[in-house]
């Protein structure tokens, strides 16, 4: 019964953040399938690790530092060893749907393959484009604090900088975004045409 009360709190306190863990993945890796896995690999390690979460503290802070340590982490294998599959990694997923102790994520991942991205809904192509545009450290920041309304300290901790750090690459990367959609902005009678 405490396995089962566990389960329902750790899905009761992640599952809303799905779609933006999503939305960010799709940032992160470019690619929709590769995303899905990401975040079926973060869900898996934030409920093996559920017991370190501090309760009170922000569970999609928290999340999506599992999501971003879990992007390095592959990037850094496939990068050390294209081609290699880690035994470990195998088991350990297989011990979980054996078991049925994962999270219900395949139906929430599945969800999402059948709609829009929720951020598509929101912004426009050249939106979209100029913030895919900026460079990753940028990127991550701005979605972070514009889009998740994430806290600067939240930012700072789950890319793992200093405040200050994480205030400058958002002041940047608003200004790389006003000079990138610039005409986009005046095409669309945001700013006055000039006379």
């Amino acid at each position: 019964m405490k396995g089962n009360d566990t389960r329902k709190e750790f899905e009761e306190l992640t599952m809303p953040h799905v779609d933006s863990l999503y939305n960010m993945a799709v940032r992160m890796s470019m690619n929709k399938e590769d995303a899905e896995d990401l975040v079926q690999e973060t869900y898996l390690k934030a409920y093996r690790f559920f017991n370190t979460f501090q309760k009170g503290t922000n569970v999609k802070a928290w999340l999506f530092k599992i999501l971003r340590n879990t992007f390095i982490n592959k990037y850094r294998k496939t990068i050390s060893s294209p081609g290699e599959v880690f035994y470990e990694d195998i088991e350990l997923v297989s011990s979980y749907v054996s078991n049925n102790n994962e999270p219900d994520t395949k139906e929430s991942i599945d969800t999402l393959k059948s709609k829009v991205e929720s951020l598509d809904d929101i912004l426009g192509d050249d939106i979209k484009n100029a913030i895919d545009s900026l460079p990753i450290e940028y990127r991550e920041a701005i979605i972070y604090s514009d889009i998740e309304e994430l806290t600067y300290k939240d930012i700072a901790e789950i890319i793992n900088v200093p405040i200050g750090t994480v205030k400058s690459r958002i002041n940047r990367a608003r200004s790389l975004l006003r000079k990138n959609l610039w005409n986009y902005a005046k095409e669309r009678g945001f700013v006055k045409r000039e006379k």
